[in-house]
């Protein structure tokens, strides 16, 4: 029998893991990658008696991979936030899927555990952004202000850390970075004592200050559309930027392109923090797009639709009247 832990490389994916482990021990081959790395489950080749651990990546975009590994005889435990499309109905399935706007993989997994490791659940909602439901959950659980914002720089910088277009860009492979972090019940215990940790918060903060004269290429009523330049401080902060632009700019949509080289953009899309919703719908109309209600991306726009998406983006946000 073997186990697997698949999940996305962003703080939601490694938190969720984190509680999940951190209540049942147990030894794994741990599958992850960049943040768009979502097809994850294709990696793994499963049989009967197998165990399968996913966590926040789309259903709908690793449904082949799942329906192979059902039909193996593996055991498979998926929670996730995402479009997920149809869930299947099958015996080995466990599934806890959650699409509401204001829920990640961290939160559902702390649901499903009861609060036995809320602190790390806290990091991965800081981490996906949804600040408020953190800070609830962090103040419910005893933590002071302080704790909460060593938390939250803590989510942003494992966020951070799966950004980027090749492995090469990030400052720790995803599950390198589970690993570190296995060995701490407590996040701030973490925060105090590994040196790794001061690592990657500076080249966070050093990439931040690089962006910072960063101004939109078009601004309308619903929305506003960045063009960031093909660098890598760009490819590791076009998320958390992101994130920061929706919340300064709460009623605004945000758009982020980088140039890949190849013909092509790779696009993050925020809906307005005020309703976080839409993201993902304008994102699946287009090839290689997809996410969630309020953030998501497409990682292959090619150059000739880039109008017909600003046009699109424009349109998406609009409030009925």
């Amino acid at each position: 029998m073997t186990n697997y832990d698949v999940f996305n490389g962003d703080a939601d994916g490694i938190c969720a893991l984190q509680q999940l482990r951190l209540h049942s021990p147990r030894n794994s081959v741990l599958i992850s990658g960049l943040k768009r790395d979502i097809d994850l489950l294709s990696q793994v080749q499963a049989g009967a008696g197998d165990n399968i651990t996913v966590l926040d990546i789309s259903l709908e975009k690793n449904r082949v991979a799942l329906d192979r590994v059902l039909e193996a005889g593996a055991s498979v435990f998926y929670a996730d936030h995402h479009y997920s499309g149809d869930i299947p109905q099958h015996e080995g399935l466990d599934a806890h899927i959650d699409l509401s706007a204001d829920t990640c993989t961290s939160l559902i997994i702390n649901h499903y555990l009861e609060n036995a490791w809320s602190k790390w659940a806290v990091v991965g909602a800081f981490g996906d952004n949804f600040d408020a439901v953190a800070i609830d959950l962090g103040r419910s659980t005893g933590l002071d202000d302080s704790e909460l914002g060593k938390m939250q720089q803590l989510g942003i910088c494992l966020n951070y850390n799966g950004y980027g277009f090749e492995l090469e860009d990030l400052m720790f492979h995803p599950a390198d970075l589970y690993q570190i972090l296995q060995n701490f019940e407590d996040p701030v215990d973490f925060i105090n004592s590994d040196p790794r940790y001061k690592v990657l918060l500076a080249q966070y903060q050093s990439d931040m200050h690089s962006s910072e004269n960063t101004r939109p290429e078009s601004v309308s009523s619903t929305g506003a559309v960045y063009m960031l330049p093909t660098e890598s401080w760009a490819r590791r902060i076009v998320g958390v930027m992101g994130n920061n632009l929706a919340k300064q700019n709460p009623n605004l949509a945000h758009a982020l392109l980088i140039d890949r080289g190849d013909g092509s953009y790779r696009v993050s899309v925020r809906a307005p923090y005020s309703r976080k919703q839409g993201a993902d719908d304008l994102c699946r109309q287009f090839a290689s797009g997809g996410g969630r209600k309020a953030a998501a991306g497409i990682n292959h726009l090619t150059y000739n639709l880039l109008a017909e998406f600003v046009q699109k983006f424009n349109h998406a946000f609009e409030i009925d009247s």
